[in-house]
């Protein structure tokens, strides 16, 4: 089981605290994330002279959860199965498990982790259920890498099926030949727009 070393670190840090560096700076929260170095939170200002050359994801915030868009995790982290969201025009999603009170009637679809309602047929509501699940029973991956052999398995599969498609429609094509075109219409077409004749008077 394949894990990023930097992904349970990430999961652990509490973000949007105030900048112990930069507190009396404008743009203080501590919303960054450095995949290379996975020292905690840092702040807009921190970045650019500490992790100017290095892999860093902004975290954001969606009614007081953290969340992180799918933009920029994918490029780093196979996110398949974790359910996403449209919030204010980019699609996030969540890193760690939302607390449901209660579960609503008629849910079709549910984490396999905490039982959290989900819109879509995915099968974890946040980075850290996937976790939990990869852990528990190493069904699903967070490389990218075995994300992409299984794509690359599909697609084979797909191309050995057209193939197959292809060879049984050329030997229908042999045992029928093409049926001929039919033959041009004899009938004179009419040309352009016909016109009433004056009125005489």
């Amino acid at each position: 089981m394949l894990l990023p070393p930097w992904l349970e670190s990430l999961l652990s840090t509490s973000f949007f605290t105030v900048c112990r560096t930069h507190g009396d700076a404008a743009r203080n929260e501590c919303n960054m994330y450095c995949l290379d170095c996975e020292g905690g939170a840092f702040c807009f200002y921190c970045r650019s002279s500490r992790h100017k050359d290095h892999q860093v994801i902004q975290i954001r915030r969606s009614s007081y959860h953290d969340v992180v868009r799918v933009a920029e995790i994918q490029k780093v982290l196979d996110i398949s199965g974790v359910q996403t969201y449209v919030i204010n025009s980019a699609r996030v999603l969540f890193l760690k498990e939302r607390p449901q009170p209660k579960y609503g009637k008629g849910v079709a679809h549910s984490c396999v982790i905490c039982g959290r309602s989900l819109l879509d047929p995915f099968r974890f509501c946040s980075l850290g259920c996937k976790l939990v699940g990869v852990k528990r029973n190493g069904e699903a991956s967070f490389t990218i890498e075995a994300k992409n052999e299984a794509l690359m398995e599909r697609r084979e599969g797909i191309s050995r099926g057209e193939e197959e498609l292809r060879e049984g429609s050329q030997q229908q094509q042999d045992i029928y030949p093409p049926t001929p075109p039919p033959p041009p219409s004899s009938a004179r077409r009419r040309k352009g727009i016909p016109h009433r004749a004056p009125f005489g008077s």
